[in-house]
């Protein structure tokens, strides 16, 4: 992913989808319908030339979607903000921080949007999934105030913050957050990244988790303690977020660990997280 050339963050697209064609070839392409189902397959797309990095431009050219891929081929970096729904710091017993709490994910977590999750063994045995609301940075951003904060922002895109709970926890393992959300494919994304253009408003979007079709999370981003204006103009405070950056912006309430009985994934199951207007993805657990 080149970032050598700065250009403004407005998309040239509505929904980037990244695919592979009928003969095999990997394209980008403008999805110019609201996505439907999770695979996308047999839709229609506008062919994209260009990256995330040098910007996309329209080739007039119609394609359709063979497989789904991870909107992304590679990124920058992927930054997650934890306990920042106010409902969800409720379930927990957590107080607020006055800054957004920040972890990170290595750039292999990240994962397409059908992608089966293989789990190591020993992530295995508290396994935890976190619907998220999903930001694409577009253009590097430093020292940005609120106020400017989402003319930072190439699209949004449905995430999951699978958590190996095991490892988090302090009692079971000394608290190591970062590493229990860091193992390879525990960041799936997708189906497609959407241009701001569509979401005038980020903080007014439905999100839904169901494990195996049953609802388990379901609330509003308005809920959201840290709005993404707030997120972005915090996370370019003093330092540079480069551009292709995604942003995790936290989880709502009914994550498993905090479901009685416990409500952690099992070998098969398949998570689904939806958010209106921008699609839904669907990963299955997959025990190593």
């Amino acid at each position: 992913m080149s970032f050598r050339v700065q250009k403004a963050a407005a998309a040239s697209f509505q929904r980037l989808v990244r695919f592979v064609n009928a003969q095999g070839s990997t394209k980008f392409g403008d999805l110019k319908t609201r996505p439907t189902g999770v695979s996308l397959a047999g839709a229609e797309v506008e062919v994209l030339e260009g990256d995330v990095g040098n910007g996309f431009r329209g080739t007039g050219k119609i394609d359709k979607i063979q497989k789904l891929l991870c909107p992304l081929p590679q990124v920058h970096a992927i930054m997650c903000i934890g306990l920042n729904y106010q409902k969800h710091a409720t379930e927990a017993n957590l107080r607020v921080a006055p800054y957004p709490v920040l972890f990170t994910k290595p750039a292999d977590a990240l994962a397409g949007p059908n992608e089966d999750i293989l789990v190591h063994p020993d992530a295995q045995s508290m396994l935890d999934y976190e619907g998220e609301l999903t930001v694409v940075v577009g253009k590097d951003a430093k020292n940005v105030p609120e106020t400017d904060a989402l003319k930072y922002v190439l699209g949004y895109t449905v995430g999951n913050d699978i958590s190996a709970r095991y490892f988090q926890l302090p009692e079971t393992s000394g608290g190591q957050f970062c590493y229990a959300k860091s193992f390879d494919k525990f960041c799936p994304i997708g189906p497609c990244i959407v241009s701001p253009s569509l979401i005038p408003d980020p903080q007014k979007l439905q999100l839904v988790t169901k494990v195996n079709g049953q609802v388990r999370q379901q609330t509003e981003t308005s809920d959201m303690i840290f709005s993404v204006a707030k997120i972005i103009s915090h996370l370019s405070r003093g330092r540079t977020l480069r551009r292709g950056t995604v942003i995790q912006t936290g989880t709502p309430s009914g994550v498993g660990l905090f479901m009685e009985p416990k409500g952690f994934l099992k070998n098969g199951d398949v998570v689904e997280v939806s958010i209106d207007g921008l699609g839904s993805i669907s990963n299955k657990m997959v025990f190593e």
